[in-house]
């Protein structure tokens, strides 16, 4: 493929909700454009974007996939996305770095979350876009409904370019609206033919409504055509393109990827009106040596600078970075500055991608994408710039983790494979995270969803050759004292030769901070024990303390004096009254222990029409509703403070609720007593695990 100019260049995203045709749709573009000389399907494994064995086998897509393709002189860059709230990450990496974005709507589903999820996502980010109507040819499928659904939703930018030609309830073709056009799918390919004289009526009122919408964007325009004047088909199209790049206006076009019905107009389209690189406003950075603010333009007169904005890691081939040159050109085997890890990385070859393969190139001008191979510090997120002109990009903001599991490796001494397979699947996904719990000493794996999470224990097993089992996260429960009492220690131990004694009496009490484990007061006088032995004495009650009284769990807020004891001038060592301190802690049965677990602040949020719901389902949790705030749109912030023990699986339980339309973050507040009835049940479980 040769090297565009930057304004013959389209990045858009193919977005939407899973199932209604995205990657289809990307097939038969790149069928139209001779990018694959076959068309491939989903349920086949034969697509080029849905290549990883995971996205075959659940014949869904996992990954967002590029697939360059030549239309009408242009360049198009489609990054096909998924659609799964599980893998939303790939979305918002892939919006981070395209021009405009196709949202694919199904005629029989309707507007979905996914969507809505996307347009919103454009929306704050400026990103101009339309939507395709797909699968047209199905039974059930209604082009009017779906466009009320879309001007309900989204108000007076939705623009009809396309009516659907209906017969008996059958797709046969599409209407051209602003051309004044027709198209009719004869079974193998779409041919020209006159618009039905029954749909004309129809049509004229649109073409007109279409027309003045365009007009509008340009006084000049607007009063030629109030004057009578004719518009010329390239004034209207310069005008609509100016209208879909501030977001004014969002074409309407519809068809069937499957059959291949209205793709070609909507490659054409897409050419016509949809942004290239440089019609994107001038975008800033930093500068990583003095902080100042850069602002850079996509051209090749720039200096160098690229985003790094997708990492694909293969066990045998290596890292692949994946970028969008943003200003300047790049050639092959040039050096680059990873001005975010100030390292400069020496780069071998170019890569241009096209599903899972590579071309090389010998250059890359501002606004295309591509690859290099084997970067030693370069992640998701990193800017590659010209050494000389140094430029940090803002990085890519990837949503919390929602869902955490336990894991146990499945065959003992393959610990340090897992983990090394575990740490370089992270590196190619973001929302992804791996780390051990502190206070369990569990391995967790964080992720969206867990479809997510399945997905990386196949990956795991396929790529690098070992298994991991999930279990439910424990609970990082503690214990702490209610009341104040005074405790002996007394160890004494004579078995020939030097024995052992330690001797202590200690007050322990609340300290009233959970937070704190030990507050160690030393209240000796006249030297009953000796100032060597002291540090012993704390130093056993911490090592104690690990394991506390009632159920085995770290004890904690406890203030303890040391104040009276004895020794022995011969057997008495640091020893020694390490058993003495920890013969009186054991004594802490008697003070009231009570079982403490943490407690988390909820702050979710969802549509009015599910807040019945959420608010009954944080009850049910033993949740404690502080307050809700409305945030606009029709949303509402439910704030709440919730036993962690009953949030474990509450992303999956919200998705289920609000339809995928909830979200939620939780942050960790206090330790809080556990009520007593359940309390008792933990304990009970504690004994049974410790085999007492």
């Amino acid at each position: 493929m040769k090297n565009f100019e930057t304004k013959k260049i389209r990045n858009i995203a193919i977005v939407g909700h899973g199932g209604e045709g995205k990657t289809t749709l990307t097939e038969a573009m790149l069928f139209n454009s001779g990018g694959t000389d076959r068309f491939g399907r989903v349920e086949d494994g034969t697509t080029t974007t849905d290549y990883d064995p995971e996205e075959i086998k659940r014949q869904i897509s996992i990954n967002s996939a590029i697939a360059p393709m030549v239309w009408n002189d242009h360049k198009i860059n489609v990054v096909d996305v998924p659609g799964y709230f599980d893998f939303i990450g790939e979305m918002m990496s892939a919006l981070r770095v395209v021009d405009s974005a196709v949202l694919v709507v199904g005629a029989v589903s309707g507007l979905m979350v996914g969507t809505e999820k996307a347009w919103d996502y454009c929306e704050s980010h400026v990103i101009p876009r339309l939507i395709f109507i797909n699968q047209m040819d199905r039974e059930n499928a209604n082009f009017s409904k779906v466009l009320d659904q879309l001007k309900d939703k989204y108000g007076t930018s939705i623009a009809p370019f396309q009516i659907p030609i209906m017969e008996g309830g059958q797709f046969k073709g599409i209407v051209d609206v602003l051309r004044m056009e027709a198209k009719i799918f004869d079974g193998k390919e779409a041919k020209d033919a006159p618009i039905p004289d029954n749909m004309i009526d129809e049509v004229e009122p649109i073409r007109t409504m279409l027309i003045e919408a365009a007009v509008e964007t340009s006084e000049e325009l607007m009063e030629k055509y109030f004057e009578g004047e004719e518009i010329t088909e390239e004034e209207l199209t310069n005008a609509i393109r100016y209208g879909v790049l501030e977001g004014d206006i969002v074409p309407i076009l519809c068809g069937s990827a499957v059959n291949n019905v209205g793709i070609k107009t909507l490659m054409d389209e897409i050419v016509n009106y949809l942004p290239s690189p440089c019609d994107r406003p001038s975008f800033k950075g930093t500068n990583p040596k003095t902080n100042e603010t850069i602002r850079r333009e996509m051209k090749v007169s720039e200096p160098f600078s690229a985003l790094v904005f997708k990492t694909i890691v293969d066990p045998f081939i290596g890292k692949l970075s994946i970028f969008k040159v943003m200003s300047g050109e790049l050639e092959s085997g040039a050096t680059v500055y990873n001005a975010n890890k100030d390292y400069n990385e020496k780069t071998t070859a170019l890569y241009s991608l096209k599903g899972k393969n590579q071309t090389q190139v010998s250059k890359l001008t501002a606004g295309d994408f591509g690859a290099f191979a084997k970067l030693q510090r370069t992640e998701t997120g990193d800017t590659l710039c010209d050494p000389s002109s140094p430029i940090v990009y803002k990085g890519i903001e990837f949503p919390e983790p929602a869902i955490s599991m336990a894991i146990q490796v499945e065959k003992e001494g393959e610990e340090d494979k897992v983990f090394s397979g575990l740490n370089r699947l992270s590196e190619e996904d973001p929302t992804f995270i791996i780390e051990t719990n502190p206070d369990t000493n569990e391995t967790l794996i964080s992720g969206i969803g867990e479809m997510q999470l399945e997905v990386v224990a196949s990956r795991l097993k396929s790529k690098f050759g070992v298994g991991v089992l999930f279990k439910e996260p424990k609970v990082a429960y503690r214990e702490t004292i209610r009341k104040t009492i005074k405790a002996e220690g007394k160890h004494k131990k004579q078995s020939g030769g030097h024995g052992q004694y330690g001797h202590v009496w200690i007050e322990f009490e609340p300290l009233g901070d959970t937070q704190k484990q030990l507050e160690f007061v030393d209240k000796i006088v006249g030297g009953v024990v000796p100032r060597q032995y002291i540090p012993a004495v704390e130093k056993g009650l911490l090592e104690s303390m690990e394991k506390g009284v009632l159920a085995g769990y770290p004890m904690y807020g406890i203030k303890a004096t040391l104040y009276d004891g004895s020794y022995h001038s011969v057997d008495s060592s640091e020893i020694a009254f390490k058993m003495a301190a920890n013969l009186a802690y054991r004594k802490l049965v008697d003070a009231d222990p009570v079982l403490l677990e943490p407690i988390m602040k909820a702050e979710v949020i969802v549509n009015d029409e599910y807040m019945g719901d959420v608010i009954g389902d944080l009850n049910r949790r033993r949740g404690r509703i502080l307050g809700m705030n409305p945030i606009g749109n029709g949303l509402q912030c439910i704030e709440a403070e919730v036993p962690q023990a009953e949030m474990f699986k509450y992303a999956t339980d919200l998705r289920s609720m609000t339809q995928a339309r909830g979200s939620f973050k939780l942050s960790f507040v206090r330790y809080e007593e556990v009520p007593a009835n359940i309390s008792a049940k933990i304990i009970e479980e504690a004994k049974n695990q410790n085999g007492q």
